[in-house]
């Protein structure tokens, strides 16, 4: 730890003691805890909100910066850093009242949130939907593989997955029941290629379950793989959602 830019820190021994030390000059209520691993520079801000996930604290090594990183659900939601170690304070206490996004970045200008954020907000649809957009758009853009397109829309045109979490993986498409990560995986296609079919995989990389000719053929195929009754992605992961 630089004492030159953490004289406050440094005095506390710790970043854990100096947030408690802030929060009690600024009287207020805050559950400081340590990170994992135990760092003197790191330290976590608890949220009372059922799916947030503690406020990850961490310091700037070359400036002075507390660099702020908040969880939920499996997916990053807020993200920030500032100088001041009250701010910090101030941000843990928004975070675990649970205020929403936009209420964070209002109140707390150096605080961003994602797209991808801002849909979880919304619900797993819009989370999913979204997502969808993102790779179709990430298809047009990869014209020098057509193959990768022609899977990606024949996925989308089938209810069963367009209604699953879809990422990719080395071009292999993963299809999953929740939309925060660690996913879990229901079914993968990785496309065809010269000389190579269309395969359908248990997840990217692992098992194949069988191969098509087709981009047709490999949607009916992963579809016939996924569990009776499996319906729309739900937030959360697969360590959640098991």
């Amino acid at each position: 730890m630089n004492s030159d830019l953490y004289p406050d820190l440094t005095a506390s021994g710790s970043l854990v003691a100096a947030l408690e030390q802030s929060a009690a000059d600024l009287g207020v209520d805050l559950t400081v805890v340590p990170h994992e691993g135990g760092s003197p520079d790191t330290a976590g801000i608890a949220s009372a909100v059922p799916g947030r996930m503690p406020l990850s604290v961490c310091i700037g090594a070359t400036s002075r910066s507390f660099l702020l990183s908040g969880w939920g659900e499996g997916i990053e939601l807020i993200t920030g850093s500032t100088p001041d170690l009250a701010d910090v304070v101030r941000a843990g206490m928004a975070w675990g009242q649970g205020r929403s996004l936009r209420e964070l970045r209002a109140g707390l200008p150096f605080l961003h949130s994602s797209e991808r954020a801002e849909a979880h907000e919304r619900g797993p649809a819009a989370v999913v939907e979204l997502q969808w957009r993102k790779m179709r758009e990430q298809a047009a853009k990869a014209p020098d593989y057509p193959e990768f397109g022609e899977l990606v829309e024949a996925t989308h045109a089938e209810p069963k997955l367009r209604q699953l979490y879809v990422f990719f993986s080395h071009w292999t498409l993963g299809f999953s029941s929740c939309t925060g990560f660690p996913f879990r995986m229901e079914v993968a296609i990785a496309p065809s290629s010269p000389g190579r079919p269309y395969l359908v995989l248990e997840s990217p990389h692992h098992r194949i379950l069988g191969e098509a000719d087709t981009a047709e053929e490999a949607v009916a195929l992963a579809v016939a793989h996924l569990p009776a009754g499996l319906g729309p992605a739900i937030a959360g992961t697969a360590d959640s959602s098991a």
